[in-house]
């Protein structure tokens, strides 16, 4: 049994059927008596519901490859220094992560599996550290990230341009002379360049602040429409229960004239029944006294 071929199966499933299939895939390697990938299998992780979602894009490979040359781009303009790279590849992250997040919420209706506003916003954090660290990037390509990746504190918040690689920053590159046409750049340049370096490190942490407190405000707006909607249902429901109560009081007070005139038409009813019944007994002692006086003669 291939347990990559296994992973690659179980990570395209919704977070909440993942651990059923792993123990399954773990049971059917024991029994086809594949030991190893028994325990490769079952040390698989599930995924959290944003890691998931965020998967079902790194499988789509225009996107997925829309992020990985942002982030390398991203990283280079940082590496290299050049503002005017950095301020247009910085304002292009914002409007590519929130549409990749929105895409990557419409495959995951696809599949049957709606989420909400805040799993978008972690789905977000996901595309913001992919940009920022090369590792990252590299298992998220592979469609098995299991979490939000922890942002190294080096970086400016979740920001795509805070990190140059710990490689390169460990390990620096052997001074050489510099050839005896070139001058060594002068302290006035080195300044400038580390003041640029700084400015740059500023604008990122300000950019990923300003995308944080877009997110803040969208999920607010996102909250105000739904409870605008409830407030709308509770107007409309008010003015149901409104309309019906007063189709019940006219009911009522229609049912209440009836019993009124029914209630006089009783009494009214009782005396003629009164009035009939001594006419009857009236009557009747005429009859007797009738009868008495014939049987006499």
């Amino acid at each position: 049994m291939d347990a990559d071929d296994v992973a690659e199966d179980l990570y395209r499933l919704p977070p909440v059927q993942f651990a059923a299939a792993r123990d399954a895939q773990v049971v059917e390697a024991k029994r086809a008596g594949d030991a190893a990938a028994a325990r490769r299998i079952a040390a698989f992780h599930k995924p959290t519901l944003a890691a998931w979602v965020s998967n079902l894009l790194a499988r789509q490979k225009e996107e997925a490859g829309q992020l990985l040359e942002l982030a390398e781009a991203l990283r280079e303009a940082h590496r290299t220094l050049d503002p005017e790279q950095f301020r247009t590849l910085s304002h292009q992250q914002h409007a590519v992560i929130a549409g990749l997040a929105r895409q990557a919420g419409g495959l995951a209706r696809q599949a049957g599996q709606p989420v909400s506003p805040s799993v978008l916003h972690e789905v977000e954090q996901i595309f913001r550290a992919v940009l920022a660290d090369p590792e990252v990037a590299e298992q998220w390509a592979t469609g098995r990230l299991t979490k939000v990746p922890a942002v190294s504190p080096d970086f400016p918040g979740t920001s795509p341009l805070a990190q140059v690689s710990s490689k390169k920053d460990a390990e620096p590159e052997e001074p050489t002379s510099a050839p005896p046409s070139e001058k060594a750049p002068d302290a006035a340049e080195e300044k400038r360049r580390a003041r640029l370096k700084d400015a740059m490190k500023a604008a990122t942490e300000a950019a990923a602040e300003a995308s944080r407190r877009d997110d803040d405000v969208r999920r607010a707006e996102e909250e105000h429409e739904r409870a605008a909607a409830r407030r709308s249902a509770a107007d409309e429901r008010v003015a149901l229960l409104t309309a019906q109560l007063g189709e019940a009081e006219e009911e009522r007070r229609t049912a209440a004239e009836a019993a009124d005139e029914a209630s006089e038409r009783v009494r009214d009813a009782a005396r003629e029944q009164k009035a009939a019944r001594r006419k009857s007994a009236s009557a009747s002692r005429a009859v007797e006294r009738l009868s008495g006086g014939a049987s006499g003669r």
